[in-house]
């Protein structure tokens, strides 16, 4: 499948055209010093060290969910902390709110929220509701107004209930939602989350998913940053997905697009004989493609995942071809590529280092 490599590698803009960003990043780059001691300085003298961040840009509007995936190393949280004014990038510009994070930093501060996936930053020993007055007072809340907001956050996030409860005998889902709520105290309109669902099973992941959707996006209007190695963050919360290696952007766009771009439009064939004739002709025509074939045990049933240029039309097509045949078919579905695969190839067709 051909795949324009020059809109894949273009910069990273808003899907809303006429709208101001909220998040405006152009040309960022942040590099650290390799020597950690003596020995490293001598055997990296002369080498310039390389970059964490390379020549990023991105634009993200109010109410969009965008997700920073790649590797680890990708420089995904290096990223997170320049625009929550942590670390100083070496060059370019990052506007949060029309606030340089370098020169406006406490301004920046007003308006963003890092959420990070760590239950230990919530002091377990307190009540939700203790620890979100700790907090309050830490992020300098008028004491008016302090009362008010802490019943808005837990009522936001699902635990008014739980608010005189000890955070040590809350659930992952609680601590997680606990988190939000703290973000959610400075009425940010910036949130940057960092492996949100990471401690969640499926069924708890899936509800979190949906709370921040609507709370942060639809009720809020927030724009969110999503750092993840989750396809279900990346095809089912994010607007739009940018792919990160060793610093640079090598691929941006909404994930299902991306993934079909770069991995082809893939169907699962559930049948009794995977190596039909039928099926195996399209192959050898380059038709289709066969990716994968798994038993699935019971009834002697095989799962077979092809690729399909063409989307659902061809598929179509493809799937009464084979049924004419008398190829054997209990269920034909289209399925998501793993977004590792995604990430591996967007790396691979970026024709960068």
């Amino acid at each position: 499948m051909a795949v324009d490599l020059a809109r894949l590698n273009a910069p990273v803009s808003a899907t809303v055209p006429n709208e101001v960003p909220v998040v405006r990043v152009s040309e960022l780059w942040k590099e650290f010093p390799a020597a950690r001691s003596l020995g490293d300085l001598l055997r990296n003298a002369g080498r310039r060290p390389s970059p964490v961040v390379a020549d990023v840009s991105l634009d993200v509007c109010a109410g969009e969910f965008v997700g920073l995936l790649g590797p680890n190393g990708a420089g995904k949280t290096t990223l997170l902390k320049i625009l929550a004014t942590l670390i100083t990038p070496d060059r370019g510009t990052v506007t949060i709110g029309g606030h340089d994070v370098v020169t406006a930093a406490p301004s920046v501060r007003q308006i963003i929220a890092p959420v990070l996936a760590n239950e230990r930053s919530l002091y377990w020993r307190l009540s939700a509701r203790e620890n979100l007055e700790l907090f309050a007072a830490l992020m300098r809340l008028p004491l008016s107004d302090v009362s008010r907001r802490i019943d808005e956050a837990l009522d936001a996030v699902g635990l008014s209930d739980a608010g005189r409860k000890m955070v040590g005998q809350f659930s992952a889902g609680m601590m997680q939602r606990l988190l939000v709520a703290r973000a959610l105290l400075g009425s940010p309109r910036v949130l940057l989350l960092d492996e949100p669902t990471r401690s969640l099973d499926p069924a708890a992941a899936r509800a979190f998913r949906a709370f921040l959707r609507e709370e942060l996006g639809t009720r809020r209007g927030c724009a969110v940053l999503v750092a993840t190695h989750r396809s279900e963050e990346a095809f089912e919360l994010c607007d739009r997905v940018v792919v990160l290696n060793r610093g640079r952007v090598v691929a941006a766009g909404p994930a299902r697009e991306l993934g079909e771009a770069l991995t082809g439009v893939r169907y699962s064939v559930h049948t009794l004989e995977p190596n039909h004739d039928a099926l195996e002709e399209m192959v050898a025509s380059g038709k289709a493609r066969r990716v994968a074939a798994t038993s699935e045990g019971a009834g002697r049933w095989w799962r077979v995942e092809i690729e399909i240029e063409g989307g659902d039309a061809t598929a179509r097509v493809v799937l009464a071809t084979l049924i004419t045949a008398g190829m054997p078919i209990a269920r034909f579905e289209r399925v998501v590529s793993p977004l590792g695969e995604l990430i591996d190839r967007a790396i691979a067709r970026s024709g960068l280092p």
